[in-house]
């Protein structure tokens, strides 16, 4: 895609003022990082807060009276049993079991609140029209800005700006204003940190933007960090770590299916994929296959699509993301490998430009999050 063929957030002109190095992603340009680049904007993250852009993700609202029970019906999450203002991590599902998407909502009582990414958001768009399009209003809110503020002294800067909004805690949402402006805010994000996400509308994203980090605590982050941040605390990357040929229960994602949902719930089933996935989870369907955390032996980063080989050379999975983690100062990874090789501690051989690096079967997250519970 040319640069001229992309779309731009509506922080767009303020990246290109902080001197941010843009790159295509999601079919937007999006800032890859700033002049202290990477590695610096994690560690500031971890310290301090580090403001994001994810505008390019999208937005939409679910209204009516059966939208609860209609969005059941595509996730194995409960949304009928969610409290007014509590956000959920939801999983989009296909008739195979596949992941669609991974997604956040809130119920904000007048409505479902969803966040989907942006390089499914058309789809998911689609998909949810086709479904579930007749049973509840879906209202697309792709032109709003979302920021995302992370970080232990993300609180204590938002704070100056939205009195109250410590108050939430981790997973929960309120109404703000600011400057005239409705925003939606939540408490949480993708970085294993305390933080926030921030709808606001497009005409205003950019003055908030500029009045956070006007705050001595907050610097703008680009992508790379964003990226390496969600590696360290063991969150998926959707179409590295998750896609349509993966099912929540090779993902590891049990968490993220309540039991009401899963077998002998009150509402088990019923939802697009639940044969299957429910056969994996009861064990009816052995697994091949789990995604696992991975920690190199020696200090060589190994990247996505790297062979994974067991001890007699034999191919057994691949690395879906990986890095050298600038909190945990070592490299680390995830992917799948078969199932008799998931164990925590288990040696396995990547293969790296030719070259055997031994890493170690590790568990997720590398570091311990920071979310406030209250």
């Amino acid at each position: 895609m040319s640069s001229d063929t992309l779309l731009t957030t509506p922080l767009n002109a303020l990246h290109l003022e902080l001197g941010a190095r843009m790159v295509p992603f999601a079919g937007y340009s999006m800032p890859v990082q700033y002049k202290p680049g990477l590695m610096a904007e994690h560690l500031h993250t971890r310290q301090a807060a580090g403001l994001f852009d994810v505008s390019h993700m999208g937005q939409l609202r679910l209204v009516g009276p059966d939208a609860a029970a209609a969005f059941e019906t595509l996730m194995p999450v409960d949304v009928i049993g969610l409290g007014e203002h509590k956000q959920r991590y939801g999983l989009l599902l296909n008739d195979e079991g596949g992941i669609i998407d991974d997604l956040m909502f809130v119920n904000r009582g007048r409505d479902i609140f969803v966040i989907v990414n942006g390089a499914c958001k058309h789809g998911d768009l689609a998909h949810m029209l086709a479904r579930i399009g007749g049973r509840c209003q879906i209202d697309v809110l792709f032109d709003r800005g979302l920021l995302a503020l992370q970080g232990p002294q993300a609180v204590t800067a938002l704070a100056r700006l939205l009195p109250g909004v410590e108050k939430l805690v981790f997973m929960t949402g309120g109404d703000f204003s600011w400057n005239g402006a409705d925003l939606y805010v939540t408490r949480s994000g993708y970085t294993g940190e305390d933080g926030f996400e921030i709808s606001v509308p497009a005409a205003q994203a950019e003055a908030l933007a500029r009045a956070l980090l006007a705050q001595p605590e907050v610097n703008p982050v680009g992508l790379g960090a964003r990226n390496s941040l969600r590696l360290e605390a063991g969150l998926c990357l959707y179409g590295n770590d998750i896609d349509t040929v993966t099912t929540p229960v090779e993902a590891g994602l049990n968490w993220a299916m309540q039991k009401v949902r899963r077998t002998g719930g009150e509402r088990a089933g019923g939802f697009a994929g639940a044969a299957r996935v429910l056969a994996q989870l009861d064990g009816a369907e052995a697994l091949t296959r789990k995604r696992v955390g991975l920690v190199a032996l020696e200090r060589v980063p190994v990247r996505e699509h790297t062979e994974l080989q067991n001890s007699d050379g034999a191919t057994i999975g691949e690395v879906t993301s990986g890095l050298l983690g600038p909190s945990v100062d070592k490299p680390v990874a995830m992917g799948y490998v078969g199932a008799e090789y998931a164990a925590v501690g288990t040696r396995v051989s990547a293969i790296v430009r030719g070259k055997v690096v031994p890493m170690e079967v590790a568990a997720m997250p590398f570091l311990p999050p920071n979310y406030f519970r209250g």
